[in-house]
């Protein structure tokens, strides 16, 4: 069973930063793409920047130059440092991942929908 485990969200003002961090349980050895999502009320769930087993990286327009998506193999940890944060940050954020190797499906229209293990998500909040 996998299961992903989120922290690091939290409540900064504006120009601010945070790192979230998601615990998977399991590794993924023969291929995996990772992510992080977004999703604040009323509006649809929306990819904020993926990486994959070959190492590429992909970034939502509206995030780009202020986060970074990293992943320590050895620990099973994919981290999300935001920087520069903006109002329009604010949002529940979940981590996915999945055993196919493609970084540009997390950023995808409905990229969510590839996606069958999500953690529980954690509240970043972001102040003006």
């Amino acid at each position: 069973q996998v299961e992903l485990v989120e922290s690091g969200g939290g409540s900064v003002q504006a120009g601010g930063s945070l790192r979230l961090s998601c615990t998977i349980s399991v590794q993924f050895t023969a291929g995996y793409c990772m992510g992080w999502f977004r999703q604040s009320p009323g509006k649809e769930r929306e990819g904020v920047a993926g990486i994959d087993s070959s190492g590429e990286t992909s970034y939502a327009d509206s995030v780009k130059g202020r986060f970074s998506i990293s992943v320590d193999n050895a620990k099973n940890t994919l981290y999300l440092q935001m920087n520069s944060l903006k109002p329009e940050d604010t949002a529940m954020y979940y981590c996915a991942v999945e055993g196919f190797s493609s970084a540009s499906m997390v950023v995808a229209v409905n990229g969510a929908n590839g996606f069958g293990y999500w953690g529980q998500g954690t509240q970043v909040t972001v102040s003006s």
